[in-house]
């Protein structure tokens, strides 16, 4: 998995390395391919997503002849905000991009115990 971190702090106090309450880096949009082309060198076969800013890395993943891209589109009725659409728009549209409908399929991916 490769997304945005947490930074790190050196608590010199304690002798201790912790998270930090501030983002060591933050990778969104134009920045996710090159976060992940820096990690591991190489177009992934697969990437998932929430939101516009999750779109360049969906389709840069698409150039890949076995890929898939895949969006989880937040529309469960059961949220205590409305269903994430807003800032997801381009994301929803975007041709070749499986949408995952967490009110339509999440059963289906993740059944209840029986």
């Amino acid at each position: 998995m490769i997304g945005s971190a947490v930074g790190l702090e050196y608590d010199a106090e304690a002798n201790e390395v912790r998270y930090g309450n501030t983002f060591s880096f933050l990778d969104d949009g134009p920045e996710k391919p090159i976060r992940i082309w820096t990690r591991i060198g190489r177009r992934p076969v697969l990437a998932c997503g929430n939101s516009n800013g999750d779109v360049p890395m969906l389709r840069f993943v698409q150039k890949h002849p076995r890929s898939l891209s895949l969006l989880v589109h937040h529309d469960d009725p059961d949220r205590d905000d409305p269903p994430y659409d807003k800032g997801a728009e381009l994301a929803l549209a975007a041709p070749g991009i499986t949408t995952i409908s967490v009110r339509d399929d999440w059963s289906t991916i993740f059944p209840a115990p029986a």
